[in-house]
């Protein structure tokens, strides 16, 4: 028996080193960890349980009969964050450059499947060249059957993909297809055709980072969520992720002790609206004080600043945040900023998040570029994405709530639940000075007159106590309350059921 065991010791030692040391060492060369160093870093200590440690390829052709090394260039399993099971798998760039295989991605397969079937988020660690091209089609085969497994995995459980190597053509679409992108920069890059792919087509020269690196994919893009200096700050800004997330659809995010406390007031939010209507200020401020003390974890920080989205806690729950930034572009929505924030609230909606909008909007951004780019279809994006979601809304009108960027912004009548505004609320069809020079036009020479016009708008309509009278502001609350009326409201919804009409599905406008 102690040969057998040793036996498989040393089988499970080969299968460890994957590609060999010299390969291990190269990686390091390069600033990147192997595939089961990173393992050890997302998940915890001892927690980590292996399979299909001892799968090899079975291609014969062009030279691969002979090339069996155990894992096939993939290591998958499950362990723990923070105590919560996660399924993972890391792929293995010391083994044929981590390139897909028919039995690699069969071993990827199963995982995505016991993810969906136990209820548990799943993890992938992408580091690969592509697909192997020795296999041909049934490479191609297995890419398709991860690709209709994420689809299926959609909304069932969080899937959340690490870039930390290369990820080039078909391959990009099982992360593109996932609910958060975390990238490395300078080692990690997407693109569906590289730099001389590119050069031989259209003539362009461009570098592979140029083209598909993290800077690239968080600010210009929008494919990543984030970018990070190294794979340790990668591994654990998702350890931090998932601690925000329920386990699936089925579940609840995790709620946390906090030291914070419900009654906690911010006076200084008293003073934070500028007496100038168009003078910014800094929506941050508002979200680090009504949040859980240091609690917000911010998505796509890096791309259409006018809006910020994240998770935040409230009184230990997790709670999504949708909110204008009045310090970019006045905070006014734009094609960016409406697809960031779209597919964020129909994140949290898969997911039983609530959500919570802050709102000082002046309306969509004007201009051809804007029409040319279809600023109607996708604006309609998050209107639609509102109006879906099921989970409890709240909303807090701080400043500006103009046009049908006030509508779209969660408001009472694509039914929020509970909508409050601070007495600084403006909610109107647009500001004073364009109504104005609209309604009176034929006065537009006497100046005087169309400040006293201006005025008089500003005093009717400048206010949020016009939608309160009809019912769509269910109150006007002080802003150093912000914190407790807003937890007081999330949790009056906690047993919210709402359902729409029967269907197959609906059609977002995409």
């Amino acid at each position: 028996m102690d040969d057998i065991i040793s036996a498989l010791e040393k089988r499970r030692e080969n299968a460890r080193l994957g590609g060999g040391q010299r390969r291990i060492d190269i990686q390091h060369g390069k600033g990147k960890l192997s595939a089961r160093e990173r393992l050890d870093v997302l998940l915890d200590p001892g927690s980590f349980e292996e399979y299909d440690m001892f799968v090899t390829q079975r291609c014969n052709d062009f030279g691969m009969a002979d090339q069996d090394i155990p894992g096939d260039g993939v290591v998958i399993g499950w362990g723990t964050i923070n105590s919560r099971m996660v399924y993972v798998y890391s792929q293995d760039f010391t083994v044929f450059g981590g390139s897909l295989s028919e039995t690699h991605a069969r071993k990827i397969c199963k995982i995505l499947d016991l993810a969906v079937q136990n209820g548990a988020p799943v993890i992938g660690l992408n580091d690969s060249g592509g697909a192997r091209i020795q296999e041909g089609v049934d490479s191609l085969g297995g890419y398709a059957e991860v690709f209709w497994r994420n689809v299926q995995a959609s909304g069932a459980v969080p899937q959340i993909s690490l870039i930390m190597g290369p990820c080039a053509g078909g391959a990009v679409y099982s992360p593109a297809m996932t609910d958060f992108i975390y990238m490395v920069r300078d080692t990690s890059y997407m693109f569906v055709t590289g730099p001389d792919v590119v050069k031989t087509v259209t003539n362009e020269i461009v570098t592979a980072e140029e083209l598909g690196g993290a800077t690239t994919h968080t600010q210009k893009s929008s494919v990543a969520d984030a970018a990070f200096d190294n794979d340790i700050e990668a591994l654990l800004e998702v350890r931090r992720l998932v601690d925000y997330l329920p386990l699936s659809a089925r579940e609840k995010a995790p709620r946390v002790a906090v030291n914070d406390t419900v009654e906690r007031v911010e006076m200084s939010l008293n003073s934070l609206i500028p007496d100038n209507a168009n003078t910014p200020y800094d929506m941050m401020e508002v979200i680090e004080k009504i949040s859980d003390e240091g609690s917000f974890l911010e998505i796509q920080k890096e791309h259409a600043g006018n809006i910020i989205t994240g998770f935040m806690r409230l009184d230990g729950e997790t709670i999504g945040v949708v909110a204008n930034q009045p310090m970019v572009l006045a905070g006014c929505l734009d094609i960016n900023s409406s697809k960031k924030a779209a597919r964020f609230v129909r994140f949290c909606d898969c997911f039983n998040i609530p959500i919570l909008t802050l709102v000082d909007v002046p309306g969509f951004l004007p201009g051809t570029a804007q029409e040319y780019g279809g600023i109607i279809k996708h604006g309609a994006k998050l209107l639609f994405a509102y109006a879906e979601a099921t989970v409890p809304k709240v909303t807090l009108i701080t400043r500006k709530a103009y046009g049908g960027a006030y509508d779209v912004m969660a408001s009472k009548h694509i039914r929020a639940d509970v909508n409050y505004a601070w007495p600084t609320a403006e909610i109107a069809v647009m500001g004073a000075k364009g109504a104005v020079e609209i309604i009176y036009r034929s006065e537009l020479g006497d100046k005087e007159k169309i400040a006293r016009r201006t005025a008089d708008y500003e005093k009717r309509f400048a206010n949020p106590f016009v939608a309160a009278e009809r019912g769509f502001i269910d109150d006007v609350i002080l802003p150093h309350n912000s914190r407790k009326r807003l937890i007081r409201a999330f949790s009056t919804l906690k047993g919210k059921r709402a359902e729409g009409p029967p269907k197959k599905h609906n059609n977002i406008p995409l």
